[in-house]
């Protein structure tokens, strides 16, 4: 049984330094049993980072109405009439995130934006710039969070999380040069100081890609390659596989990855 102090030290020893902000991926399977389970994780991520540090997560939300945007736009107002809004205080983590999710936003301390589609939680000393204001359309584009994490020169740290699990990779397909990127138009419907309302919510296509690609998912062909390339710090953290990866230097490859690869699909 892993403790906290045991992640500490793993997270030390991978390079996680004082003051960081750092956006994680993680699974609970991979790291291992920990004693006090996934919120035990994310106080060792906190210690590790320390007060004047910050985590970031994407947490997504849980919404049982999704098949509603497979729809022709003319139909959804009256399919959302009865769906559950979105509550960015109580609406669940989406589930596909990993369980890790709901506890870092129901843990104390977590600040959370209000977004129903791209909707981050943070801890720490940047929590509140880092969920404030997020754009409600390009939600992962410039002025997002994951632009700020660039600009604060901070971190991705992945701890046993699938290869095609990097958030950061969608707001590089803002800045990449490639013609006629796919985009998406959602509808949600969201709670509001009255009646809950459906809003529309526009964004390069972040379910299927922003173009078609003969490969199974180019944001694993791109972390392969850069791993390959540039390789960032790597050890084990508990049981997991971990990366501790700048984030400037992941947005410029995967950016001119997709310049270089995608426009020639």
């Amino acid at each position: 049984m892993l403790t906290i102090a045991d992640l500490v030290k793993d997270l030390r020893h991978l390079g996680v330094p004082d003051g960081a902000t750092v956006m994680l991926h993680a699974s609970m399977r991979a790291i291992g049993a920990v004693d006090g389970g996934a919120a035990s994780v994310v106080r060792a991520l906190d210690a590790a980072v320390t007060p004047s540090g910050t985590l970031l997560m994407v947490l997504g939300a849980r919404d049982d109405w999704a098949w509603i945007n497979a729809r022709p736009e003319e139909e959804r107002l009256a399919l959302l009439s009865k769906a559950e809004p979105f509550n960015a205080e109580q609406t669940p983590a989406d589930p596909e995130v990993g369980v890790l999710a709901e506890v870092f936003r129901t843990m104390p301390g977590t600040c959370v934006s209000d977004h129903p589609e791209g909707r981050f939680g943070a801890r720490g000393l940047r929590a509140l710039d880092l969920t404030r204001d997020v754009p409600w359309n390009d939600y992962y584009g410039p002025g997002s969070p994951l632009q700020q994490l660039v600009d604060l020169d901070g971190f991705v740290l992945r701890l046993g999380a699938d290869s095609n699990t990097v958030t950061l990779f969608h707001y590089a397909e803002y800045l990449t040069d490639l013609p006629n990127k796919r985009r998406v138009r959602r509808h949600r419907r969201v709670a509001g100081p009255g009646e809950p309302q459906v809003r529309v919510v526009e964004c390069l296509d972040d379910s299927d890609g922003i173009t078609d690609y003969p490969g199974e998912d180019y944001f694993a062909d791109i972390l392969t390659d850069f791993m390959k390339n540039h390789g960032g710090n790597r050890g084990l953290v508990g049981n997991a596989r971990a990366e501790l990866l700048r984030a400037s230097e992941l947005v410029d490859f995967a950016a001119n990855w997709m310049s270089r690869n995608l426009n020639r699909v």
